[in-house]
């Protein structure tokens, strides 16, 4: 419940505590003229007139006025300070603003030129790599039974050619998200998980989407594949699990002021070995420290809780419309 203090705020409360002692003096004064307080005081202190005790009142007075002159200076001090630190937040806040701006920046240019060498390699290198075994296929079709070392060599080249196929095919997913841009993020996800399934037969990885997106901007899509992505790559690496939950579903509504359909809450769930006694959420690795960086970037939030035996569960909340913080 709001107090009268919250709802009139700090300058009510000072008016109402000038009133009261303004009040509390009148009233003193009106009780010292009934009682004839003053001459009362001299009554009480004549017996120890040798000790000057009818200063007393004075020097009381002196004392009053030098107290309030000393809070008057605390508080023009405090004022001061308070100042000087709302300052140096607001600087804070830009300077966090800004390095925002800068990861937020950062990011694009890092997925573009992912993009554009993903384009080169598929483009240029993955036709000559055809070309090549084309000519190679070629060569052993004609030289089979006739020519046995020319034959073998062939093979070879055919050999190496769909290997550094299989190379550049992992080197793509990696660098550029599969269907991404084509098909939208729903199968993108869709794709990683049944090829990490497939690369884990071990462990099983489901994803469950309850909400729309597909209609987000590409800096939400990449950071909710690359969440994913490292996730599952770190489940693979340390988390010893059986299984794996991807969730998406819309967020309620945030403090911000942001509508339920505003965010989209990633949950990524697993039944592993969890986090050593006393290690720390800041210890969950490098990957996620880079991602937290690159979803902070967007507004957005993430959580990762562990516990020894219980498994790992990451939660990150990105605003589809990714609006910077202190913009």
């Amino acid at each position: 419940m709001e107090t009268a203090l919250d709802k009139s705020g700090p300058g009510g409360a000072s008016r109402r505590d000038l009133a009261l002692v303004a009040a509390c003096t009148i009233l003193f004064m009106a009780a010292s003229v009934v009682f004839e307080l003053s001459e009362k005081v001299s009554t009480w202190t004549q017996p120890w007139e040798r000790y000057q005790l009818d200063e007393l009142p004075g020097t009381l007075l002196f004392l009053a006025v030098a107290l309030a002159w000393f809070s008057w200076r605390r508080a023009h001090e405090a004022r001061a300070e308070l100042a000087r630190r709302v300052a140096a937040q607001q600087r804070l806040a830009d300077a966090l603003a800004e390095n925002r701006r800068l990861s937020l920046s950062h990011v694009c240019v890092q997925e573009e030129e992912r993009k554009e060498l993903a384009r080169e390699l598929h483009d240029e290198l993955g036709q000559h790599l055809n070309a090549i075994k084309i000519n190679a296929v070629s060569i052993r079709d004609r030289a089979s039974g006739r020519l046995p070392d020319a034959h073998a060599a062939a093979l070879e080249i055919v050999q190496v050619a769909d290997h550094i196929h299989g190379i550049i095919r992992g080197m793509l997913r990696r660098l550029r998200p599969v269907g991404l841009d084509e098909l939208g993020l729903t199968a993108a996800l869709e794709h990683v998980v049944q090829g990490w399934n497939a690369r884990n037969p071990d462990v099983r990885a489901r994803l469950q989407i309850d909400t729309d997106i597909d209609s987000m901007r590409e800096q939400q899509n990449i950071a909710v594949y690359r969440l994913v992505q490292e996730a599952l790559n770190n489940v693979g690496r340390h988390a010893q699990a059986r299984t794996v939950a991807i969730h998406l579903a819309g967020a309620g509504r945030s403090g911000d002021g942001r509508k339920e359909t505003d965010n989209v809450v990633v949950t990524i769930r697993d039944d592993g070995v969890g986090s050593p006694v006393g290690r720390q959420d800041g210890a969950a690795g490098l990957g996620l420290v880079g991602m937290r960086e690159r979803i902070e970037a967007l507004s957005g939030s993430l959580a990762v809780e562990a516990q020894a035996g219980q498994g790992f569960r990451i939660i990150a909340t990105i605003p589809r419309a990714g609006v910077e913080r202190g913009a």
